[in-house]
């Protein structure tokens, strides 16, 4: 479904927040603006805590204006958004879709008034963006499986129960994700040394939806489970704290991705056994930097990656993600993703003890 290969990523820049939520700089306002639309704030704080300030920085560096705005899970918005973005000068379009019916929608619009657009972490099924910046999620996915087996073995577990808590079945990349952990363990499942209790996603990545289900996969397992392969940390979190009610967190395997200071956190506790680190000021740069040159009128040559989108093969950059336990939280933190004094408040010894 999917052609990936890894390409380079290069540097941009960005504005300072305005009260609007529109983030811009003036030195290329005569020449119009890029839009960037991110998807939610409760999913993962990863769009609000991370991306908006990485593209902030990058557009500024760039003496590009950019307007960011947060579609707050909602596609009315998110299309709303999008139209007064265009209505209103806007060269270039970034996005992080809701779903692809309404990104589609977006693109065609843009399209018709000559305005190119990137997707952005997320791909487009059948859009028309010009490229797609993200991570190898299958990549991701294949992590998550792995992290999860290799908890199992070290804990002697030959034969393990195990849930799926997937991600929203409106996003391509909970797709791939399911796609890569589902490679590392389905042989194993396929073999009877893995039992797979219950597969199930979680509409909308919801987090409060997602422990309700995990509530009943756990009932479902009659509360005899090894593994919870949760495609994000935020749902492996609410399961987490689903365990904790049964007392039985730290006795599950749980996966996660993100590297969130929660979730990090939950990595070092042994509450998550293992999540994944995607370098999101590269992912954050690689977008600016193709926004720019676009805005410039110009081709960018770094994306060197194709990504089909089950219509045309989209020019792609795709980074490369990091598997991370316990034992190597510490590089996230020494990237300058997550700082060492949120991710320790309160654990300091058990930072200490994992050398961080």
């Amino acid at each position: 479904m999917t052609k990936r290969r890894s390409a380079v990523v290069a540097v941009i820049s960005a504005a300072a927040i305005a009260l609007t939520g529109f983030v811009s700089t003036s030195a290329t306002a005569a020449t119009g603006f890029v839009g960037v639309i991110l998807p939610d704030a409760a999913s993962s704080n990863r769009w609000e805590s991370a991306d908006r300030p990485f593209l902030t920085a990058a557009f500024k560096a760039a003496g590009v204006t950019a307007k960011i705005q947060n579609a707050n899970g909602d596609v009315a918005a998110f299309q709303t958004i999008a139209d007064q973005m265009l209505s209103s000068g806007a060269k270039v379009l970034i996005l992080v879709n809701l779903d692809s019916a309404s990104a589609k929608a977006v693109q065609d619009k843009a399209k018709k008034q000559g305005v190119p657009t990137i997707d952005y972490d997320r791909l487009t099924l059948k859009g028309s963006a010009s490229y797609y910046v993200s991570f190898d999620n299958v990549a991701v996915g294949k992590l998550q499986g792995q992290g999860i087996k290799s908890c199992l073995a070290a804990a002697g577990k030959k034969k393990a129960r195990i849930v799926y808590l997937n991600g929203s079945p409106d996003d391509n990349n909970a797709t791939l994700f399911k796609q890569g952990y589902d490679s590392v363990l389905r042989p194993m499942i396929k073999s009877g040394a893995y039992t797979l209790v219950d597969d199930t996603a979680v509409p909308g990545w919801d987090n409060v939806k997602g422990g309700t289900i995990f509530e009943q996969q756990l009932s479902k397992a009659k509360g005899k489970l090894d593994a919870v392969v949760a495609a994000n940390e935020g749902l492996g979190l609410a399961a987490v704290a689903v365990l904790k009610k049964n007392k039985l967190n730290g006795k599950v395997c749980v996966s996660g991705q993100d590297a969130t200071v929660d979730g990090l956190r939950a990595v070092l506790t042994g509450d998550l056994s293992n999540t994944v680190y995607k370098a999101i000021k590269q992912e954050a740069q690689g977008a600016a930097d193709l926004a720019v040159a676009l805005i410039k009128g110009k081709m960018s040559t770094m994306a060197k990656g194709k990504t089909n989108n089950g219509v045309v093969d989209v020019p792609s950059v795709l980074l490369v993600p990091v598997a991370i336990t316990k034992a190597n939280v510490k590089v996230v933190i020494a990237d300058g993703f997550q700082k060492r004094a949120a991710v320790c408040k309160g654990i300091e010894a058990i930072c200490k003890k994992n050398g961080i």
